[in-house]
């Protein structure tokens, strides 16, 4: 690839504009930097010259962002980003053969995928795991990752998607609750869980809609009560006995082989959606993607709790 020199950033400056626009002062991003002011100024100046445009407007003692400014600054922060994970990247891998990176959802990954990862690991000495959490379909063309463990239909731009597993809900609570409840936990009943307090996935509005539609009971509380926006607060909650929740099994095995959550009616959902692994268009033949789908399989496989 060739780069014209001139159309190449200089950090330096990249970090002086976003530092000063960040607190609207010259001498204060000299302060975090451990710069003078008037080096800030200096390289805030080049940037200018280099873009060919004003980036700040003085008012009242203070340095404000231009329009121009204000629309480079998100630019801006990207490429500090995108250079500071490269960086840290290489240097994490400095000592590997191989490295993968991997965007997994946030909860599936801290609690399915991470306790599992170190099987992988001391099956393949010397790589170099990458692991970052994204709750939806990204462009892999912006973000460097290998394959990514997505939840939903297999549709996914310039990447081919492998099934990996369906998901099982299943409606618990934990056992402080269960006890504090009047009504027994063996006689609990699907028309009955309409009365106790639900807690709500926010990403999943109508989770427990389509539960109850599936137990043949109509209930107008569906979709009232806390809502929460990841399945690990949801757990979280309801172990503090927030209320009752309906989880993928899967998620909650460690949980469930404790007693520290409870399955309160044993009518299990199949959601609509599945897992699958994503791997892009540009990366199907990297063997060892290749050798990690292969091992997510197998660990699906062997899980009685993963449908």
């Amino acid at each position: 690839m060739n780069l014209a020199r001139r159309y190449l950033p200089d950090l330096g400056a990249l970090q002086a504009f976003e530092c000063a626009a960040r607190h609207g002062s010259f001498t204060r991003a000299a302060e975090e930097l451990s710069l003078t002011q008037s080096a800030v100024s200096r390289q805030v100046k080049d940037l200018e010259r280099h873009l060919n445009t004003l980036l700040f407007e003085r008012v009242r003692q203070r340095v404000v962002l231009s329009e121009d400014g204000k629309r480079f600054l998100p630019e801006a922060r990207k490429l500090l980003q995108q250079s500071e994970t490269t960086m840290l990247r290489a240097m994490a891998s400095a000592d590997a053969r191989q490295t993968l990176s991997v965007a997994t959802l946030p909860t599936f990954g801290s609690r399915w995928l991470s306790p599992r990862l170190a099987h992988f690991v001391s099956a393949h000495p010397g790589v170099v795991l990458n692991i970052g959490s994204r709750s939806a379909p990204f462009d892999f063309e912006d973000e460097e990752f290998d394959l990514a463990i997505h939840y939903g239909q297999p549709v996914w731009a310039r990447a081919n998607s492998i099934y990996l597993c369906g998901e099982t809900i299943i409606p618990v609570a934990s056992h402080s609750l269960l006890q504090a409840s009047p009504q027994p936990a063996n006689v609990m009943t699907a028309t009955l869980l309409a009365e106790q307090p639900l807690l709500q996935l926010a990403t999943r509005p109508k989770l427990w809609s389509q539960w109850f539609t599936m137990a043949g009971v109509d209930a107008p509380t569906a979709f009232r009560g806390h809502r929460l926006d990841q399945f690990s607060m949801i757990i979280e909650a309801a172990i503090a006995g927030m209320g009752y929740a309906l989880l993928p099994r899967y998620l909650i095995e460690t949980e469930l082989r404790t007693g520290v959550l409870q399955v309160v009616v044993d009518l299990p959902l199949q959601t609509e959606n599945s897992y699958y692994v994503v791997t892009p268009e540009t990366k199907q033949t990297l063997p060892l993607a290749q050798q990690f789908t292969d091992w997510l399989l197998g660990q699906v496989g062997s899980s009685p709790s993963v449908s």
